[in-house]
C-alpha cells in the first residue's frame, strides 16, 4: 500500500518540480515520433492556486500522467511534494490526487462504494476514511446509495473530485475539472476547490475556461507544443501586454476628432464616443480625461477595456491577438 504522506513535518518548498522533462512517444507504423514534452522545468509552491494553459497537443496531459506515475518519462526529473516520481514512485502517487477529464467510473457501484474502494486501494484504514465526510462535502451526500450511471454529468463530474480526495493528497489535479458542467454545478464545485486550497492543499488546474484561471490561479504556465513560453505571477503576466483601452461618452455632437485630443490618436466610434488605445506604460488614463475636458467636452460614462489572459494566451501560443474586453469601472 502506498506510505501516508505527511502534511506538516519537512514540508518542501514546492508541491510539483521538473527539471528539464521531456517525453519522446516512438514512431509505430507511419506514426512518426512526437516529442510531446520538451525539456519542461517548472516549479510549483506548496499551497498555490497554479493554473497550466495551453492548446489541444500542447503536452498538458502528458505532463500530468508523468506526475500520476501513467506516463514513463524519456529524461529529466519530476518530483512530487518532495518525491521522485521514479525511484519514490509510491510515496509519489500517494502525494496526488487527479481528476481526469474522462468520466471514468464504474456505473455499477454507488458513489459510497467507489469511495470506499478507492481508499482502500490507497491503505486508508477503515477508521480514517472520510467517505461521507468528502459526499457531504462535494453535494453528494444524498445520493451516496444510488448508482453512479444515474447520476447527471455534474454529479458524475463531483464525484470524481471525491475519488481523488480519499487519501487526503497535499496536491490535487483537475485536468478540465468542469467541462460540460452547468453554471451552478460549476460555482459549487470551485467553492469547495478554494476551501480545499484555504485549507493548505497545492491545487494543479488545466482549464479551456481561461476566465477560470484568471479568476482563480495566483500562478500561471502557458505550455505550447511540449515547451513552457511563460510561467509568472498572475499579475505579472497580465502586465506584459501593456495595452488598455477606454472609451468615452461625452456631452454633444462631433463631426471630427478635435485638435486637442490628436495627440491620443483617438477614433471617433460615432458622434458621441471617442475611444482611446494606448500604453498605461506611458500614457496615464488621468491626462486623456483631462484632455477631453480641456476640449470643452463633457464626460457622460466611460468604459475601459484591459488586456485579458486571453490576450496573453493567444499571442504567446502564436494563435494571434484578440482585441481587450470590455469591462466597465
Amino acid at each position: 500500500m502506498p506510505p501516508a504522506v505527511s502534511r506538516t513535518s519537512a514540508l518542501p518548498d514546492f508541491a510539483v518540480e521538473t527539471r528539464a522533462l521531456s517525453k519522446t512517444y516512438r514512431a509505430r507504423g507511419r506514426q512518426p515520433a512526437k516529442v510531446a514534452l520538451d525539456s519542461v522545468s517548472l516549479a510549483i509552491p506548496r499551497g498555490s492556486f497554479f493554473g497550466l494553459l495551453g492548446p489541444n497537443g500542447a503536452g498538458k496531459s502528458t505532463l500530468i500522467n508523468i506526475l500520476a506515475g501513467l506516463v514513463v518519462k524519456s529524461s529529466g526529473q519530476a518530483r512530487v511534494w518532495g518525491f521522485d516520481t521514479v525511484g519514490q514512485e509510491r510515496a509519489a502517487r500517494a502525494a496526488i490526487g487527479v481528476v481526469p477529464q474522462e468520466l471514468n467510473l464504474d456505473p455499477f457501484f454507488t458513489p459510497r462504494e467507489l469511495l470506499e474502494v478507492q481508499a482502500g486501494l490507497y491503505g486508508v484504514p477503515p477508521s480514517e476514511r472520510r467517505t461521507d465526510v468528502i459526499l457531504e462535502a462535494v453535494g453528494l451526500a444524498d445520493k451516496a446509495h444510488a448508482y453512479a450511471r444515474t447520476l447527471s454529468g455534474g454529479m458524475r463530474r463531483r464525484l470524481l473530485v471525491a475519488k481523488a480526495m480519499v487519501h487526503n493528497p497535499p496536491v490535487l489535479v483537475l485536468d478540465e475539472p468542469t467541462a460540460g458542467v452547468d453554471i451552478q454545478l460549476r460555482q459549487q464545485l470551485w467553492t469547495y476547490v478554494k476551501a480545499l486550497n484555504a485549507a493548505g492543499t497545492t491545487i494543479l488546474l488545466t482549464t479551456h475556461y481561461l476566465e477560470e484561471a484568471e479568476e482563480l490561479c495566483d500562478r500561471i504556465a502557458i505550455i505550447d507544443r511540449g515547451r513552457v513560453v511563460a510561467d509568472e505571477d498572475k499579475h505579472t503576466l497580465l502586465g506584459r501586454l501593456d495595452s488598455k483601452a477606454v472609451t468615452i461618452v461625452i456631452d454633444r455632437d462631433l463631426t471630427a476628432v478635435p485638435e486637442a485630443l490628436a495627440p491620443f490618436a483617438p477614433e471617433l466610434k460615432d458622434r458621441r464616443r471617442l475611444s482611446f488605445r494606448f500604453k498605461p506604460s506611458r500614457v496615464k488614463a488621468g491626462a486623456i480625461l483631462s484632455a477631453v475636458e480641456a476640449a470643452g467636452l463633457g464626460i457622460v460614462d466611460l468604459s475601459t477595456a484591459e488586456a485579458d489572459l486571453e490576450d496573453i494566451f493567444l499571442r504567446l501560443t502564436g494563435q494571434g491577438g484578440v482585441a481587450p474586453t470590455a469591462r466597465a469601472d
